[in-house]
């Protein structure tokens, strides 16, 4: 899967991370790859997929975050390097 992107949304709250989380899955095809609490009630979900389905669904999870929570930040990674991958502990691609 070359030019795999990431895309990041962090909440503080358990309940914005899920909403986010679902309408990123409902709007694109993306893949749902990681949950991380760093603590504080902070919450950030990662997907992975091509960077226009990545774009969208980080919209899209945003927006839902924002309406239940409180939204904190977003990020997309166009073409993550594979050290990227490696920081966060996850595979490049799906297996």
């Amino acid at each position: 899967m070359p030019g795999v992107a990431l895309g990041f949304v962090e909440t503080r709250g358990n309940t914005g991370a899920i909403n986010a989380l679902d309408a990123m899955l409902k709007t694109a095809n993306v893949e749902f790859v990681k949950r991380v609490e760093i603590g504080g009630a902070y919450v950030t979900v990662l997907v992975r997929g091509e960077v226009g389905a990545v774009r969208s669904s980080v919209e899209a999870g945003a927006e839902a975050a924002g309406k239940v929570g409180e939204l904190v930040s977003v990020n997309i990674i166009p073409a993550a390097h594979e050290e990227v991958f490696q920081l966060i502990g996850i595979e490049r691609e799906a297996k």
